[in-house]
């Protein structure tokens, strides 16, 4: 597959957040995710970190792991890529890091400031973007991955899938984590840092944009497939790997919107972009 992502497009600035209205359902917004307690995560690189339901029901997340190098079973996914990658929910940028030194050309988005600078400063290219906002090489990503239990973003699985065949070029990859659990379910939570006694003392606006809660989704490897197939995406492969499990499957074959088309010829000589040429 000859798919190319034209440097001009990932030279671009990101918009400010004022304009990022985003195209597909709410995602998680830059507030949340950029106010403590996942900004101080992110640059002590231990949690502990969670998502909290309304009810009280919590889901940890594995901020150890996020922060050090790609293990192997990151290595199970990152080996199936295909062409130019886009990690979308980059985090801090371990994924990104591993594709380059594999020689993929790769790009990071996040809505997290901390979370792209941290990826930036392990040498890998990121933008502060969501994945519904408008991106470079629309049309044109080889691999789309969606780990560390990103299938989730949105909070609608099978409006993401739909936004991830727009971003891959034909015959495209998304290689995504399920959960290890048969689970379908959209929720709402918030992060949560566990230490919000009354002892704690946030930064002023801290705990009200952390505590912003936002849409999100667990699925398990049945109920992706069921969303994938009734979408006319092709399962590629399932594995597990520590503990963890995933999904490769192939974008669906269908008409473009003219935009997306558009973009696509306006693109077709371009040199393809190599990681040197993305934003540091």
């Amino acid at each position: 597959m000859s798919t190319t992502v034209p440097s001009s497009e990932l030279t671009a600035s990101a918009p400010a957040e004022s304009s990022r209205a985003g195209t597909g359902p709410a995602s998680p917004r830059s507030a949340s995710w950029s106010a403590d307690p996942y900004a101080n995560a992110l640059r002590t690189g231990r949690g502990p970190l969670f998502l909290r339901r309304s009810d009280g029901w919590l889901l940890p997340l594995d901020v150890e792991r996020w922060c050090s190098d790609a293990g192997s079973a990151d290595l199970s996914a990152l080996h199936r890529c295909e062409g130019p990658v886009l990690d979308i929910g980059c985090g801090p940028g371990r994924l990104v890091a591993e594709l380059a030194s594999l020689g993929h050309r790769a790009l990071g988005i996040d809505v997290s400031e901390t979370a792209v600078a941290r990826t930036r400063g392990l040498g890998g290219a990121a933008l502060l973007r969501s994945v519904f906002d408008p991106l470079p090489g629309e049309g044109r990503w080889g691999t789309l991955l969606l780990l560390d239990g990103n299938i989730g973003i949105g909070g609608d699985p099978a409006a993401l899938l739909d936004r991830a065949a727009d971003l891959l070029g034909a015959g495209g990859l998304l290689i995504a984590e399920t959960a290890p659990v048969d689970v379908d379910e959209r929720v709402r939570v918030r992060l949560d840092d566990g230490r919000g006694g009354p002892g704690a003392s946030p930064a002023p606006g801290a705990r009200e944009a952390a505590a912003e809660p936002f849409p999100w989704a667990r699925i398990g490897t049945p109920a992706l497939l069921r969303h994938a197939g009734a979408g006319g995406w092709r399962t590629a492969d399932q594995w597990g790997a520590e503990g963890r499990t995933f999904v490769s499957l192939r974008r669906p074959v269908r008409e473009r919107s003219a935009r997306t088309s558009s973009q696509s010829a306006e693109s077709a000589n371009s040199a393809p972009v190599i990681s040197s040429q993305l934003p540091k």
